[in-house]
């Protein structure tokens, strides 16, 4: 019987804690105290990152009227002034009398949450890291660390148009980093100062952009149904038009089950019809003509987090089982999202008939496997016995596991076993390049 709750926030708490054990997810800067907000990606974590985007990518660039892009962090100062994000990018900020500790007024009650004291009135704080580009430290160099990667799409717009000459709809697509001071990070990757954003910024014709708008929210909620988020742990949530942003015509989230909430969900992904805001801004301070067939177009925006898709895949897939006395823990993790896709190891370690013959399966499946791009997600394991090596690949997410046994010896035949049923079978050796092939779909 399986004790994963969704929404439960004792499911952050575990998921936080494997990551940490298992090598998928560290404090930043830990043996100096860290940093809040901030986070560094083990071996096994940037695995996943990669699945993730590689898996978005693919998604993004089906069709050939969707342009990647990877624009630079660092913009010209008068991008955000055009953007709107000098004047509303803040949160209402408040301080502690007592403790002096600071917070965002939306997210505590009238008294501090920290020791109860009186709190300050409120002020709004904007949220993006300020720097200067050159020696001098002026006003005259003032930079900033982007706080969206939507902007530098958008200021992009016209050399797409000059280079491709797309027609309407087009969309230019990015994944990047983006930076937040944000008041108070917290609960894991969910809230933090730097994280990574995936982009489409969606041209098209304002009489076509409610249809657009549909369709899309559609594409991105089958995108996570289709790598295994389960339906009763995500849905839709439209905004009603007191909660629009200054530029949105309408928005919808895509909310997961974090267990942060009230009633569980909170914001996985936000799809936004952004109207004709920004490039309209934009043509008029750059003075440029952002127009496409004569017309300024809507852009339909999907935007989510990688760090905060990477915490549903991870809260999703975790489940805990008993089996006989034992405790089994695992992420069920989609094959195309697991950061090891087969382990291979010998049935024992200290018999080097064995090992020899197990390690030799392990390099040939390696290397064919780097023929499909996933050489990295092929794990040799020889550590402990044999049922502590199946309940470790099954905690980080590996599907399947290969052992080379003593009847390998005689028939070069090797036992596989799948992840969340436990079923073994029977395979010739020179069978599973095409066995997991076909599993993996490559």
């Amino acid at each position: 019987m399986s004790s994963y709750q969704a929404g439960n926030l004792s499911t952050l708490e575990k998921v936080v804690s494997l990551a940490k054990r298992r090598g998928f997810v560290f404090p930043g800067s830990e043996i100096y105290g860290g940093l809040a907000g901030t986070w560094d990606y083990g071996p096994l974590g940037v695995l996943v990152k990669e699945n993730i985007k590689r898996e978005w990518w693919k998604h993004m660039l089906r069709e050939d009227h969707i342009y990647p892009l990877d624009a630079a962090i660092l913009m010209n100062s008068k991008v955000w002034k055009a953007s709107g994000h000098l004047e509303h990018f803040s949160d209402p900020l408040a301080e502690c009398k007592k403790c002096q500790k600071r917070f965002r007024v939306d997210e505590v009650k009238k008294a501090c949450p920290e020791c109860s004291g009186e709190l300050t009135d409120v002020r709004q704080f904007n949220m993006m890291f300020k720097t200067h580009a050159g020696p001098a430290e002026d006003s005259s160099v003032e930079v900033y660390l982007r706080p969206e990667t939507a902007q530098g799409i958008f200021v992009n717009f016209k050399n797409i148009v000059d280079v491709f000459h797309p027609t309407f709809p087009f969309g230019i697509a990015q994944i990047g980093r983006a930076f937040r001071n944000e008041i108070t990070p917290r609960n894991f990757l969910f809230r933090s100062r730097e994280f990574e954003q995936m982009e489409l910024e969606y041209f098209v014709h304002p009489d076509k952009a409610d249809e657009y708008f549909k369709d899309i929210r559609k594409m991105r909620m089958d995108w996570f149904w289709g790598l295994g988020v389960r339906k009763e742990n995500i849905r839709f949530r439209d905004y009603s038009k007191d909660e629009l942003a200054h530029y949105s015509k309408a928005t919808t989230d895509i909310e997961y089950r974090f267990g942060l909430s009230e009633d569980g969900f909170s914001e996985l992904e936000g799809i936004a019809n952004r109207g004709d805001y920004d490039l309209t801004n934009h043509s008029k301070f750059s003075g440029e003509d952002l127009k496409l067939e004569g017309v300024t177009p809507y852009v339909i925006e999907p935007s989510l987090g990688l760090d905060r898709a990477f915490l549903a895949f991870l809260m999703d897939a975790y489940q805990e089982e008993e089996a006989k006395g034992e405790k089994r823990v695992m992420l069920k993790l989609h094959s195309k999202l697991a950061p090891k896709k087969v382990a291979v190891f010998p049935l024992l370690a200290n018999k080097p008939r064995l090992v020899e013959k197990a390690r030799a399966i392990f390099e040939t499946l390696k290397l064919e496997a780097g023929s499909w791009g996933l050489g990295a997600a092929i794990a040799w394991d020889d550590r402990g016995n044999i049922g502590k090596r199946y309940f470790a690949q099954d905690e980080i997410g590996t599907p399947w596991c290969v052992t080379a046994d003593f009847q390998t010896l005689e028939d070069d035949t090797v036992t596989v076993r799948e992840r969340d049923t436990t079923k073994q079978e029977r395979l010739a050796v020179q069978e599973l390049a095409n066995y997991f092939s076909s599993k993996l779909n490559v």
